[in-house]
């Protein structure tokens, strides 16, 4: 997989304290730069792989350690694993202050292991979840949680590295139901 650039991280923008990226409060990262054109994609500005701003990843974590009412991090877009290389030393930051990271690609997950890429797979292995798969306009729903579309999966990184396939979150944070719910709907 081609990285965009190496040593900076093209980004398409920041979010401070999102709360639909993921679960608690989170700084989200857009990263710039996609190549799928996915109909109906919901940040098209951060599509062309030339345009956004650089930023060290020393840059970026600084303005994380700012917020202390952070609970995790998200990585989207544009397609993080087209910086995969330049996002590492970020993810590994995160992850030694004890940030949950998550990381949202258009790629499936078994298409990022058929790759085999040692900086995606790196990547992967500083995040707890992974939401894999293309956005996808005729399955788009308003009633999943951190989804666009209803082909996208919300992973758990650890399991599906270690079993080495895909295994969905069960986390009720991420999957948008309650422990009670859980329970009872089983």
């Amino acid at each position: 997989m081609s990285n965009i650039i190496s040593h900076k991280i093209r980004v398409a923008g920041i979010v401070n304290d999102s709360i639909t990226d993921g679960p608690g409060i989170r700084l989200t990262l857009f990263v710039q730069g996609c190549e799928r054109n996915c109909p109906g994609c919901h940040n098209p500005s951060s599509l062309p792989l030339n345009a956004g701003k650089l930023y060290t990843a020393q840059e970026i974590m600084d303005r994380i350690k700012k917020n202390p009412m952070l609970s995790g991090v998200t990585f989207s877009g544009g397609e993080p694993m087209l910086q995969a290389e330049a996002l590492l030393p970020l993810a590994r930051m995160i992850k030694d202050a004890g940030l949950d990271l998550a990381i949202y690609t258009g790629f499936t997950f078994e298409e990022l292991l058929k790759q085999g890429d040692p900086s995606v797979m790196e990547l992967l292995s500083n995040a707890s979840t992974l939401i894999d798969g293309p956005f996808i306009l005729a399955q788009r729903s308003l009633n999943l949680s951190f989804r666009g579309s209803s082909n996208q999966r919300i992973l758990n990184l650890k399991e599906s590295l270690a079993q080495g396939k895909s295994v969905e979150e069960s986390n009720p944070a991420w999957i948008g139901t309650s422990v009670v719910d859980a329970q009872y709907n089983k």
